[in-house]
C-alpha cells in the first residue's frame, strides 16, 4: 500500500514538472512575440513619415502608399503574423522604387528614415530568429512523449514559425 502512494506521488511529481517545463516553454513563445510585435510597431510608427517624403518627391502609385497605410492599421488591430510579412513586402517594393529618385535619395529625412527601418530591419531578423528558436523547442516537447500527453491534456497547441 505504501509502495502503490509512494508510486503515485513520484508519478504526480513528475507530471507537475512537465507541466511547468510546457508551461514555461509557451510563455517563452508568448513573450518572443512581444518583441517582434514592439518592433513592427516601431517600424510601422516610421511608415507615415516615410510615406510622405516619397509622396513628396515622385509621382509613386498612390494605390501602393494606400495599400502600405491600411497594412499598417490593419497590422495594428489585429496583430496577424501574415499581414506584418505582406506590410514589409510593400514597405521594401517602396524602399526600392526610392531608387528612381535621385532627388528623394539625396534627401536627409529620407536618408534617416532609410537607416532607421534599416536598423529595425535587423532588430526584427534577431527577434524573428530567437522567436522561431523557442517556437521550435516548444513544438518539439509538446510533440515527444510524456509531455504530448500532457499536451493534449492541457489544450497546449503548436504555434506557428515566421
Amino acid at each position: 500500500m505504501v509502495i502503490a502512494i509512494i508510486i503515485v506521488i513520484i508519478i504526480l511529481i513528475l507530471f507537475l514538472i512537465q507541466y511547468n517545463i510546457l508551461t514555461k516553454l509557451r510563455i517563452k513563445v508568448q513573450q518572443s512575440k512581444s518583441v517582434i510585435d514592439v518592433y513592427l510597431q516601431q517600424r510601422f510608427d516610421l511608415i507615415p513619415n516615410l510615406v510622405q517624403v516619397v509622396k513628396e518627391y515622385s509621382s509613386y502609385e498612390k494605390e501602393t502608399l494606400q495599400k502600405i497605410v491600411e497594412l499598417r492599421i490593419k497590422y495594428n488591430e489585429t496583430k496577424n503574423i501574415e499581414i506584418s510579412e505582406t506590410l514589409n513586402n510593400n514597405l521594401n517594393q517602396l524602399i526600392a522604387t526610392s531608387e528612381s529618385y535621385p532627388e528623394l535619395k539625396a534627401n536627409e529625412q529620407f536618408l534617416i528614415l532609410q537607416k532607421n527601418l534599416s536598423k529595425m530591419e535587423n532588430q526584427l531578423q534577431a527577434a524573428r530568429r530567437i522567436y522561431n528558436n523557442n517556437v521550435t523547442k516548444y513544438n518539439t516537447k509538446i510533440s515527444v512523449i510524456p509531455y504530448n500527453i500532457i499536451a493534449k491534456m492541457f489544450g497546449f497547441k503548436e504555434e506557428r514559425l515566421f
